[in-house]
């Protein structure tokens, strides 16, 4: 269990010397037991409390990293169970198998398809994460070979799900990117031996909570130290339960046994993988790997991913100012949205699909979506007004006439009282802008004569 506050002040000198920058011992642990200070700021604690208190304030879900520089994979070092209390830091990472023993031919039309798992959605481009090759010639020279053909053609970190000699060979060839060493069951204690001695990730796989703590001891006894917990579960639902397990154990019990990222191998028949690898996207799934390398079925999965591992209090968002959309003109209507993400790429993809050239008028709302901003005081008639005034948008267009939301429709008097422009109130929906622009005759947008 984590410390308490008083739990640390037993432990600390109580001279209250202030060296620390707090003004006792038992203010300086209250901020400890909050995560908000470390032991190394007082100068006087013991040997024996430093190693006890820097222990316990390690985080209560080791680290795990597979492959090296910007295309790392971070597995675990989370501090929450829920998203709202402070945010999930990493990613479930989705790794895309191929088999060793397909014709060369197959085996490259495979890896191009694994390359071009790569979307573009909301400015930011979402992808999956690693290969997983899977060993099913038993021929250990050519294991390593693809091994090397997997991570020479794509640049994506390793999963080698092999027994100990082709994961040897593996290792030998690729170990330098850092690859997760997955051996069997049977091979544990020669793949942990192996991971100790390159220094590099293991996924310990047995079933259920029974199966894990024994081999996961096992692989620290050999000396591996980067795990990675499989639970090898049946079903979906069983996956969400250990999965579940495994992060309580980490985050509430502080279970220095079974405290590791899961990995979870969805292929093989695992039944309703997809719906299994949604779950586990939502629901503590640390690795997933997966048979399937259909795009319509990836790109919901890196979507889901996406919106639960945004950080909830710093949205997605695109910079204000004014978006041309075609090749707008002077008569060209203006519309204003905030500067929401997912807002700005939704309304644009339906102005463009009215094919009519616009300017999209982007204000600053830390983020946040057309109701909320409004809510929350930053989408008034003033900002917008203010914003009308100093963004340069009257020098683009002749006509004074702006589109507002829907949904904030009551602000239309207010701008149109402090910018002296026409408002027109646009449909709640973005969807049906297209037909609304549509509509709007030329004379909507004739030049002001004010």
């Amino acid at each position: 269990m984590a410390l308490t506050a008083l739990d640390i002040y037993k432990l600390l000198p109580k001279t209250n010397c202030k060296e620390c920058g707090f003004p006792t011992c038992l203010a300086f642990a209250m901020r400890m037991a909050a995560g908000k200070a470390t032991v190394d700021l007082c100068p006087h604690a013991s040997g024996e409390a430093k190693a006890t208190l820097g222990a316990a304030a390690s985080p209560p879900l080791p680290k795990v990293l597979i492959g090296a520089g910007e295309r790392e994979v971070v597995l675990g070092d989370e501090t929450v169970l829920f998203r709202h209390e402070k945010t999930f830091c990493h990613p479930s990472a989705v790794a895309i198998s191929v088999r060793d023993d397909l014709p060369d031919a197959d085996f490259a039309a495979r890896i191009e398809a694994i390359r071009g798992l790569a979307f573009e959605r909301v400015g930011q481009r979402i992808s999956v994460d690693l290969v997983a090759l899977r060993c099913v010639s038993g021929d250990a020279g050519k294991y390593a070979r693809r091994a090397g053909a997997a991570f020479e053609a794509t640049g994506l970190p390793l999963v080698l799900l092999a027994p100990a000699g082709p994961l040897a060979a593996a290792a030998d060839a690729v170990g330098a990117s850092r690859p997760l060493l997955s051996p069997p069951p049977e091979d544990l204690e020669a793949g942990a031996r192996l991971a100790a001695a390159r220094k590099l990730p293991l996924r310990v796989r047995a079933r259920g909570m029974g199966g894990l703590a024994p081999a996961l001891a096992t692989a620290r006894e050999a000396g591996a130290a980067s795990l990675v917990a499989d639970p090898a579960p049946e079903c979906a639902r069983e996956a969400v339960a250990d999965a579940t397990t495994l992060r309580r154990l980490a985050i509430l019990a502080r279970n220095r046994d079974l405290a590791y990222p899961s990995a979870f191998d969805l292929g093989n028949g695992f039944p309703d993988p997809f719906l299994a690898a949604a779950l586990l996207i939502a629901k503590y799934g640390s690795l997933l790997v997966m048979d399937t390398a259909d795009p319509a079925d990836l790109l919901p999965l890196l979507t889901l991913r996406q919106n639960l591992f945004t950080d909830p209090q710093r949205p997605i968002q695109v910079e204000p100012g004014i978006y041309p959309i075609g090749a707008p003109g002077e008569s060209s209507p203006v519309l204003i949205t905030t500067n929401f993400s997912l807002t700005y790429f939704t309304v644009r993809g339906d102005v463009e699909a009215a094919r009519t050239p616009a300017l999209l008028l982007i204000s600053d709302c830390d983020g946040m979506s057309v109701l909320t901003a409004w809510a929350a005081g930053k989408f008034t008639g003033e900002s917008i007004a203010r914003q009308l005034a100093e963004c340069g948008i009257a020098d683009r267009v002749a006509h004074r006439t702006l589109i507002l939301p829907g949904m904030v429709a009551r602000l239309s008097g207010r701008i149109e009282e402090l910018s002296k422009w026409r408002v027109l109130v646009g449909p709640q929906e973005s969807s049906a802008l297209p037909s609304y622009l549509r509509r709007l005759t030329a004379a909507a947008f004739a030049p002001s004569r004010g």
